[in-house]
């Protein structure tokens, strides 16, 4: 029953003109208007959304993930681009002088978006 649905992520943000251009321009993501929100087109059939909550709190934990194959040049064009990337050291993460926490698992980045929601990039190994 579920299997055969297009289901859907979605998550909060505080104001969705800040979220559009950050999504859009910034990440350089396919964003257009949906009824209540935006929609962020991932991958074919892929879409999270997004939508307006006045007294939105962003998580303290990872919203999205974007697996991509070189996380030094993405981090560095991201960067380029007025991403700037968290750092830890806390525990058994530690990020490098990029935001690059080289973990036993993927190496992995994390930045935020305008209002506040934890995003990060990944590479698997």
């Amino acid at each position: 029953m579920l299997k055969t649905t297009d289901a859907f992520s979605s998550f909060s943000v505080n104001d969705l003109q800040k979220a559009k251009a950050f999504y859009s321009q910034l990440l350089g993501l396919a964003v257009s208007d949906a009824p209540e929100g935006l929609k962020i087109h991932l991958a074919e059939k892929c879409a999270v959304f997004l939508y307006a909550k006045p007294n939105h709190v962003p998580g303290t934990f990872t919203v999205l993930n974007f697996p991509v194959d070189n996380i030094e040049q993405t981090v560095s064009d991201l960067a380029r681009r007025g991403i700037r990337f968290e750092r830890y050291d806390e525990g058994e993460i530690k990020t490098d002088e990029n935001g690059i926490a080289h973990t036993s698992g993927p190496k992995i980045a994390w930045f935020k978006d305008p209002a506040g929601n934890i995003l990060s990039v990944l590479e698997e190994r």
